[in-house]
Protein backbone atom coordinates (compact mmCIF):
# COMPACT_ATOMS: atom_id res chain seq x y z
CA UNK A 1 0.00 0.00 0.00
CA UNK A 2 2.86 2.63 0.63
CA UNK A 3 4.38 2.26 -2.95
CA UNK A 4 0.97 2.88 -4.61
CA UNK A 5 0.22 6.17 -1.88
CA UNK A 6 3.76 7.59 -3.28
CA UNK A 7 3.04 6.80 -6.43
CA UNK A 8 -0.16 8.79 -6.38
CA UNK A 9 1.42 11.77 -4.17
CA UNK A 10 4.46 11.66 -6.72
CA UNK A 11 1.86 11.59 -9.41
CA UNK A 12 0.16 14.29 -9.06
CA UNK A 13 2.85 16.84 -7.93
CA UNK A 14 4.72 15.73 -11.22
CA UNK A 15 1.46 16.42 -13.31
CA UNK A 16 0.77 20.22 -12.00
CA UNK A 17 4.07 20.61 -12.64
CA UNK A 18 3.69 19.50 -16.09
CA UNK A 19 0.65 21.04 -17.02
CA UNK A 20 2.17 23.80 -15.69
CA UNK A 21 5.42 23.63 -18.03
CA UNK A 22 2.58 22.33 -21.12
CA UNK A 23 0.86 25.68 -20.52
CA UNK A 24 3.69 27.72 -20.59
CA UNK A 25 5.35 26.36 -23.63
CA UNK A 26 2.01 25.86 -25.85
CA UNK A 27 1.46 29.92 -24.62
CA UNK A 28 4.80 30.84 -25.72
CA UNK A 29 4.36 28.78 -29.08
CA UNK A 30 0.61 30.45 -29.66
CA UNK A 31 2.43 33.61 -29.28
CA UNK A 32 5.37 33.13 -31.74
CA UNK A 33 2.53 31.96 -34.26
CA UNK A 34 0.71 35.53 -34.15
CA UNK A 35 -2.11 34.25 -31.74
CA UNK A 36 -4.15 37.26 -30.15
CA UNK A 37 -3.84 37.29 -26.42
CA UNK A 38 -7.28 37.21 -26.21
CA UNK A 39 -7.49 33.93 -27.44
CA UNK A 40 -4.20 32.46 -25.97
CA UNK A 41 -5.88 33.11 -22.68
CA UNK A 42 -9.05 31.51 -23.50
CA UNK A 43 -8.37 28.75 -25.15
CA UNK A 44 -4.96 27.81 -24.04
CA UNK A 45 -4.62 28.19 -20.63
CA UNK A 46 -7.81 27.52 -20.40
CA UNK A 47 -7.49 23.99 -21.47
CA UNK A 48 -4.22 23.70 -19.66
CA UNK A 49 -5.71 24.05 -16.24
CA UNK A 50 -7.96 20.55 -17.21
CA UNK A 51 -5.14 18.91 -19.00
CA UNK A 52 -4.82 16.72 -15.75
CA UNK A 53 -8.32 15.67 -15.74
CA UNK A 54 -7.56 15.08 -19.87
CA UNK A 55 -4.48 13.07 -19.88
CA UNK A 56 -5.41 10.97 -16.64
CA UNK A 57 -8.84 10.21 -18.23
CA UNK A 58 -7.17 8.91 -21.72
CA UNK A 59 -4.88 7.12 -20.24
CA UNK A 60 -7.36 5.24 -17.83
CA UNK A 61 -9.49 4.52 -20.91
CA UNK A 62 -6.63 3.51 -23.02
CA UNK A 63 -5.94 0.89 -19.65
CA UNK A 64 -9.71 0.33 -19.64
CA UNK A 65 -10.22 1.43 -16.32
CA UNK A 66 -13.09 3.45 -16.95
CA UNK A 67 -14.01 4.21 -13.53
CA UNK A 68 -11.36 6.13 -12.97
CA UNK A 69 -12.03 8.10 -16.41
CA UNK A 70 -15.25 8.76 -15.63
CA UNK A 71 -14.88 9.59 -11.50
CA UNK A 72 -12.05 11.80 -12.34
CA UNK A 73 -14.27 13.64 -14.68
CA UNK A 74 -17.26 13.92 -12.87
CA UNK A 75 -15.84 13.98 -9.07
CA UNK A 76 -13.61 16.86 -10.34
CA UNK A 77 -16.87 18.88 -11.55
CA UNK A 78 -18.15 18.06 -7.61
CA UNK A 79 -14.77 19.46 -6.37
CA UNK A 80 -14.85 22.05 -8.57
CA UNK A 81 -18.61 23.82 -7.23
CA UNK A 82 -18.39 22.10 -3.81
CA UNK A 83 -15.15 22.45 -2.76
CA UNK A 84 -12.67 24.87 -4.52
CA UNK A 85 -15.53 27.44 -4.85
CA UNK A 86 -16.72 26.68 -1.10
CA UNK A 87 -13.13 27.66 -0.24
CA UNK A 88 -12.69 30.44 -2.96
CA UNK A 89 -15.87 32.22 -0.91
CA UNK A 90 -14.90 31.70 2.61
CA UNK A 91 -11.45 33.58 1.59
CA UNK A 92 -13.19 36.38 -0.37
CA UNK A 93 -17.17 36.29 -1.27
CA UNK A 94 -17.62 35.83 -4.84
CA UNK A 95 -19.53 37.96 -6.66
CA UNK A 96 -21.24 36.94 -9.88
CA UNK A 97 -22.20 38.98 -12.90
CA UNK A 98 -25.39 38.87 -14.95
CA UNK A 99 -23.52 37.67 -17.96
CA UNK A 100 -22.62 34.34 -15.94
CA UNK A 101 -26.07 33.15 -14.86
CA UNK A 102 -27.33 34.33 -18.65
CA UNK A 103 -24.98 32.54 -20.70
CA UNK A 104 -22.40 30.46 -19.19
CA UNK A 105 -24.46 28.82 -16.38
CA UNK A 106 -27.72 27.41 -19.16
CA UNK A 107 -25.18 26.17 -21.39
CA UNK A 108 -23.34 23.94 -18.42
CA UNK A 109 -26.47 22.76 -16.74
CA UNK A 110 -28.21 22.12 -20.56
CA UNK A 111 -24.47 19.73 -21.31
CA UNK A 112 -25.25 18.54 -17.86
CA UNK A 113 -28.80 17.10 -18.75
CA UNK A 114 -27.58 16.04 -22.10
CA UNK A 115 -24.83 13.68 -19.98
CA UNK A 116 -27.79 12.21 -18.39
CA UNK A 117 -29.46 11.35 -21.54
CA UNK A 118 -26.36 9.38 -22.86
CA UNK A 119 -26.08 7.77 -19.54
CA UNK A 120 -29.32 6.85 -18.79
CA UNK A 121 -29.27 3.71 -20.58
CA UNK A 122 -26.16 2.03 -18.62
CA UNK A 123 -23.71 2.51 -21.57
CA UNK A 124 -21.64 5.57 -22.98
CA UNK A 125 -21.06 4.61 -26.76
CA UNK A 126 -18.25 5.57 -29.10
CA UNK A 127 -21.00 7.32 -30.72
CA UNK A 128 -22.41 9.63 -27.81
CA UNK A 129 -18.57 10.25 -27.37
CA UNK A 130 -18.57 11.59 -30.86
CA UNK A 131 -21.84 13.70 -30.38
CA UNK A 132 -19.77 15.20 -27.02
CA UNK A 133 -16.61 15.82 -28.62
CA UNK A 134 -19.11 17.77 -31.58
CA UNK A 135 -20.83 19.35 -28.75
CA UNK A 136 -17.49 20.88 -26.86
CA UNK A 137 -16.55 22.06 -30.38
CA UNK A 138 -19.46 23.77 -30.99
CA UNK A 139 -19.16 25.46 -26.85
CA UNK A 140 -15.81 26.35 -27.10
CA UNK A 141 -16.59 27.73 -30.58
CA UNK A 142 -19.43 30.11 -29.46
CA UNK A 143 -17.18 30.99 -26.12
CA UNK A 144 -14.22 32.03 -28.47
CA UNK A 145 -16.37 34.34 -30.73
CA UNK A 146 -18.46 35.69 -27.55
CA UNK A 147 -14.97 36.27 -25.67
CA UNK A 148 -13.86 38.22 -28.58
CA UNK A 149 -16.97 40.59 -28.37
CA UNK A 150 -17.06 41.10 -24.99
CA UNK A 151 -13.59 41.67 -23.97
CA UNK A 152 -11.86 44.03 -26.55
CA UNK A 153 -12.05 46.63 -24.46
CA UNK A 154 -11.44 45.09 -21.17
CA UNK A 155 -8.33 44.64 -18.69
CA UNK A 156 -8.56 41.11 -19.72
CA UNK A 157 -6.37 41.22 -22.98
CA UNK A 158 -3.85 43.27 -21.41
CA UNK A 159 -3.42 41.07 -18.35
CA UNK A 160 -2.94 38.01 -20.30
CA UNK A 161 -0.54 40.04 -22.33
CA UNK A 162 1.60 41.25 -19.30
CA UNK A 163 1.66 37.37 -18.04
CA UNK A 164 3.12 36.52 -22.13
CA UNK A 165 5.44 39.64 -21.43
CA UNK A 166 6.99 38.47 -17.64
CA UNK A 167 7.26 35.06 -18.87
CA UNK A 168 8.56 35.50 -22.55
CA UNK A 169 10.86 32.70 -24.12
CA UNK A 170 12.40 32.11 -27.11
CA UNK A 171 10.52 29.46 -29.77
CA UNK A 172 13.65 27.11 -28.95
CA UNK A 173 12.74 27.14 -25.21
CA UNK A 174 9.22 27.54 -25.57
CA UNK A 175 9.22 23.91 -27.86
CA UNK A 176 11.44 22.19 -25.09
CA UNK A 177 8.52 23.07 -22.19
CA UNK A 178 5.97 22.16 -24.57
CA UNK A 179 7.19 18.65 -25.59
CA UNK A 180 8.79 17.94 -21.69
CA UNK A 181 5.73 19.24 -19.97
CA UNK A 182 3.78 16.86 -22.47
CA UNK A 183 5.82 13.62 -21.97
CA UNK A 184 5.74 14.36 -17.74
CA UNK A 185 1.89 14.83 -18.45
CA UNK A 186 1.80 11.37 -19.52
CA UNK A 187 4.24 9.82 -17.24
CA UNK A 188 2.75 10.98 -14.01
CA UNK A 189 -0.85 10.20 -15.36
CA UNK A 190 0.56 6.54 -15.56
CA UNK A 191 2.23 7.27 -12.15
CA UNK A 192 -1.40 8.41 -10.58
CA UNK A 193 -3.54 5.58 -12.60
CA UNK A 194 -1.24 2.98 -11.54
CA UNK A 195 -1.15 4.32 -7.88
CA UNK A 196 -5.16 5.16 -7.97
CA UNK A 197 -5.84 0.93 -9.23
CA UNK A 198 -3.40 -0.51 -6.75
CA UNK A 199 -5.23 0.98 -4.36
CA UNK A 200 -8.83 0.13 -5.45
CA UNK A 201 -7.78 -3.45 -5.62
CA UNK A 202 -5.86 -3.60 -2.47
CA UNK A 203 -9.06 -2.11 -0.51
CA UNK A 204 -11.69 -4.04 -2.57
CA UNK A 205 -13.31 -1.18 -3.98
CA UNK A 206 -14.53 -0.22 -7.61
CA UNK A 207 -11.76 2.75 -8.96
CA UNK A 208 -15.00 4.55 -9.68
CA UNK A 209 -14.88 5.38 -6.25
CA UNK A 210 -10.64 6.54 -6.10
CA UNK A 211 -11.78 8.31 -8.72
CA UNK A 212 -13.89 10.40 -7.08
CA UNK A 213 -12.27 11.25 -4.63
CA UNK A 214 -8.49 10.50 -4.29
CA UNK A 215 -7.78 11.03 -8.23
CA UNK A 216 -11.07 14.06 -8.82
CA UNK A 217 -9.12 16.33 -6.27
CA UNK A 218 -5.84 16.00 -7.53
CA UNK A 219 -6.52 16.93 -10.93
CA UNK A 220 -8.67 19.73 -9.63
CA UNK A 221 -5.43 21.64 -7.94
CA UNK A 222 -5.15 23.79 -10.54
CA UNK A 223 -8.63 25.12 -10.54
CA UNK A 224 -8.24 25.67 -7.10
CA UNK A 225 -5.03 27.72 -6.93
CA UNK A 226 -6.16 29.85 -9.94
CA UNK A 227 -9.87 30.34 -8.55
CA UNK A 228 -8.00 31.38 -4.97
CA UNK A 229 -5.79 33.76 -7.15
CA UNK A 230 -8.48 35.48 -8.69
CA UNK A 231 -10.60 35.92 -6.18
CA UNK A 232 -8.00 37.62 -3.97
CA UNK A 233 -7.31 39.81 -6.77
CA UNK A 234 -10.91 41.19 -6.87
CA UNK A 235 -11.29 39.31 -10.60
CA UNK A 236 -14.68 37.26 -9.48
CA UNK A 237 -15.60 36.45 -13.09
CA UNK A 238 -12.33 35.00 -13.52
CA UNK A 239 -12.62 32.70 -10.50
CA UNK A 240 -16.57 31.85 -11.55
CA UNK A 241 -15.25 31.14 -15.17
CA UNK A 242 -12.51 28.90 -14.14
CA UNK A 243 -15.18 26.78 -12.44
CA UNK A 244 -17.68 26.94 -15.16
CA UNK A 245 -15.27 26.42 -18.00
CA UNK A 246 -13.20 23.64 -16.27
CA UNK A 247 -16.09 21.96 -15.94
CA UNK A 248 -17.70 22.06 -19.16
CA UNK A 249 -14.06 20.61 -19.77
CA UNK A 250 -14.82 17.63 -18.21
CA UNK A 251 -18.29 16.95 -19.10
CA UNK A 252 -17.57 17.43 -22.79
CA UNK A 253 -13.67 17.12 -23.82
CA UNK A 254 -12.67 14.49 -20.95
CA UNK A 255 -15.63 12.22 -20.77
CA UNK A 256 -15.78 12.47 -24.93
CA UNK A 257 -12.23 11.27 -25.21
CA UNK A 258 -12.36 8.72 -22.54
CA UNK A 259 -15.67 7.28 -23.96
CA UNK A 260 -14.16 7.66 -27.82
CA UNK A 261 -10.76 5.65 -26.58
CA UNK A 262 -12.71 2.90 -25.07
CA UNK A 263 -16.57 2.43 -24.41
CA UNK A 264 -18.28 2.83 -20.97
CA UNK A 265 -20.73 0.83 -19.23
CA UNK A 266 -22.24 2.99 -16.63
CA UNK A 267 -23.24 1.98 -13.33
CA UNK A 268 -26.43 2.93 -12.07
CA UNK A 269 -24.70 4.44 -9.07
CA UNK A 270 -22.88 7.40 -11.13
CA UNK A 271 -26.83 8.40 -11.97
CA UNK A 272 -28.24 8.03 -8.89
CA UNK A 273 -25.77 9.44 -6.91
CA UNK A 274 -23.04 11.62 -8.77
CA UNK A 275 -24.37 12.92 -12.01
CA UNK A 276 -27.61 13.94 -9.37
CA UNK A 277 -25.05 15.75 -7.07
CA UNK A 278 -22.91 17.16 -9.95
CA UNK A 279 -26.15 18.29 -11.54
CA UNK A 280 -28.09 20.03 -8.30
CA UNK A 281 -24.60 21.57 -7.78
CA UNK A 282 -25.02 23.52 -11.19
CA UNK A 283 -28.35 24.64 -10.48
CA UNK A 284 -27.27 25.92 -6.84
CA UNK A 285 -24.70 27.99 -7.84
CA UNK A 286 -27.47 29.49 -10.23
CA UNK A 287 -29.72 29.96 -7.15
CA UNK A 288 -26.68 31.58 -5.34
CA UNK A 289 -25.32 34.27 -8.25
CA UNK A 290 -29.19 35.08 -9.06
CA UNK A 291 -29.66 38.48 -8.03
CA UNK A 292 -32.43 41.17 -9.35
CA UNK A 293 -30.21 43.70 -9.62
CA UNK A 294 -27.91 41.90 -11.99
CA UNK A 295 -25.51 40.62 -9.55
CA UNK A 296 -25.07 38.00 -7.15
CA UNK A 297 -22.98 36.85 -4.30
CA UNK A 298 -21.73 33.93 -2.94
CA UNK A 299 -20.93 34.92 0.37
CA UNK A 300 -19.11 33.01 3.42
CA UNK A 301 -22.21 31.83 4.35
CA UNK A 302 -22.67 30.21 0.67
CA UNK A 303 -19.30 28.77 0.60
CA UNK A 304 -19.44 27.15 4.45
CA UNK A 305 -22.56 25.20 2.86
CA UNK A 306 -20.52 24.28 -0.65
CA UNK A 307 -17.61 22.62 1.66
CA UNK A 308 -20.49 20.94 3.95
CA UNK A 309 -22.11 19.44 0.82
CA UNK A 310 -18.31 18.33 0.02
CA UNK A 311 -17.82 16.52 2.64
CA UNK A 312 -21.01 15.14 3.80
CA UNK A 313 -20.70 13.03 -0.44
CA UNK A 314 -17.47 12.68 0.65
CA UNK A 315 -17.94 11.01 3.95
CA UNK A 316 -21.38 8.96 2.18
CA UNK A 317 -18.47 7.55 -0.24
CA UNK A 318 -16.09 6.50 2.60
CA UNK A 319 -19.11 4.60 4.34
CA UNK A 320 -20.04 3.28 0.82
CA UNK A 321 -16.36 1.77 1.09
CA UNK A 322 -16.46 0.64 4.93
CA UNK A 323 -19.66 -1.00 4.59
CA UNK A 324 -19.10 -2.62 1.34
Amino acid sequence: MALPILMIILGLIILIWSADLFVEGAAAIARHLGMPPLLIGMVVVGFGTSAPELSVSALSAMQGNSGIALGNAYGSNITNIALILGITALISPISVHSQVIKKELPILFLVTLMAFGQLYDGEFSRMDAVVTLLVFVGVMTWMTIQGIKQHQADSFEQEVESELDEHAMSAFKAWVYLIFGMFLLVVSSRMLVWGAVSIATDLGVSDLIIGLTVVAIGTSLPELASSVAAARKGEHDLAVGNIIGSNLFNTLAVVGLAGAIHPMSIPAEVINRDWLLMALLTLALFVMGYARNGNGRINRLKGGLLIATYTGYTLYLINTVVNA
